[in-house]
């Protein structure tokens, strides 16, 4: 048993997030080459998050900037270390490298919260996005964690070719590991409501994270006028734990745009609804709520970002559209043609069958991280950045400057 440690951002919420449930999905596929979990984390813990004792895993609250950590983890020892995102390596990477030298570090992006940050820029300034916006400071925070990292987890195939076509990261630093998914079988497809038995279009999203927040005030001002103006007495269903304040206002019965706010099971939602709508403008990494949309058989209309490492070469289980006349188009061919709408059903379950397996995708993480782990040594000497990165002498002369400021008033 390899006993490994998580460090969480947050405890896992799998019910309010796609990465709460990217998360359980990264436990279960170590527990599956039966590694030996404990869970910790320094955020406050929701009455949402899992308990991950029932599945056998030790939990723990941890501090920030505190060195009873160091205690922590020299008593522990493991050998592996997965931060939950980059924030978390700044965090504690370095207290791993000094006290549990030995033990592997991986970094679970998630997303590339450089990349979306990248895009919110682009959006909130009003100008056409390219290249120069990845230069930001998030990215060089995130791409120094990810070299400091003996291997880091990306969740999309589109982020994996960035990665190394625009900051040069080697591949060997690198592992695909999207959603992890049970193979739907027909007995599954057959058991779905049909198209006569869905009644409305659904929205669904974690609001703390802001692209999803964005895309239902774009459905809010543009593109669901226009389907109502052809559909009227269609409804739009807006689903999602954390809703701010601010979304109450756009709650209008009348007009058919509901919000319902935190639901206890989002696939009983989904599985309900005819057409999923995603018109996100900015984020990165998968969508959880398009995988969740087609494992319930549901198409869906979303953005070409919404879309980014979803379908590779595959046909989409929906549309793919930017511009908000065309996203409500086809938003309406699909609420409204039936054979359109199971020819699009059928490309999601297909898609989630070859591109998501579970059993693939659990056996090649286990794989990667035995490479590694086994020969360590090499594989660091291989990474001369990440070992510059992890020299204390990096940052040490602006420190000391600072100090002596301080000192000398």
């Amino acid at each position: 048993m390899i006993k490994t440690l998580i460090i969480g951002s947050v405890w896992p919420e799998p019910k309010s997030s796609a990465a709460g449930s990217h998360m359980m999905q990264l436990i279960a596929a170590l527990q599956s080459h039966n590694y030996q979990i404990t869970f910790a984390s320094a955020s406050q813990k929701s009455e949402r998050a899992v308990d991950l004792s029932q599945l056998g895993i030790d939990q723990l609250e941890i501090k920030l900037n505190d060195s009873s950590f160091d205690d922590f983890i020299t008593s522990l020892t493991p050998e592996m270390v997965i931060f939950d995102r980059f924030m978390t390596e700044e965090q504690f990477g370095w207290r791993v490298s000094e006290n549990c030298p030995n033990a592997m570090r991986v970094l679970n992006t998630e997303d590339l919260h450089g990349l979306r940050k990248a895009r919110e820029m682009a959006v909130m300034e009003g100008r056409a996005f390219d290249r120069s916006y990845y230069f930001n400071d998030t990215a060089k925070r995130e791409i120094a964690s990810i070299f400091r990292s003996d291997l880091s987890l990306i969740i999309s195939d589109y982020e994996m070719e960035l990665l190394q076509s625009e900051f040069n990261v080697n591949t060997a630093l690198l592992h695909y590991f999207p959603f992890a998914m049970e193979a739907i079988s027909a007995t599954t497809q057959n058991m779905l409501p049909a198209f006569s038995q869905r009644r409305y279009f659904i929205s669904i999203g974690n609001f703390l994270h802001a692209p999803n927040y964005h895309a239902v005030l774009q459905l809010k001002e543009v593109i669901w006028p226009l389907i109502r103006s052809k559909l009227p007495e269609a409804e739009l269903h807006i689903y999602g734990s954390y809703m701010p304040q601010k979304m109450h206002q756009f709650h209008n019965e009348s007009n058919g745009f509901i919000l319902k706010g935190t639901v206890e099971d989002a696939n009983e939602v989904m599985k309900q609804a005819k057409v999923c709508l995603a018109p996100l403008r900015f984020g990165a990494g998968l969508k959880g709520k398009l995988v969740e949309a087609m494992c319930n058989g549901t198409p869906c209309v979303t953005t070409s970002v919404g879309a980014e490492g979803l379908f590779g070469t595959h046909e989409p289980n929906g549309y793919v559209e930017d511009d908000p006349g065309q996203f409500a188009e086809k938003a309406i061919q699909l609420y409204t043609n039936e054979a359109e709408w199971s020819d699009k059903q059928r490309n999601g379950f297909q898609l989630i069958n070859d591109r998501f397996s579970r059993t693939e995708h659990e056996q090649n993480l286990g794989n990667k991280i035995s490479e590694i782990k086994n020969a360590l040594t090499k594989h660091r000497s291989q990474n001369f950045m990440g070992a510059m990165l992890l020299h204390q002498s990096l940052h040490s002369t602006k420190f000391m400057s600072k100090w002596i400021e301080e000192k000398n008033k």
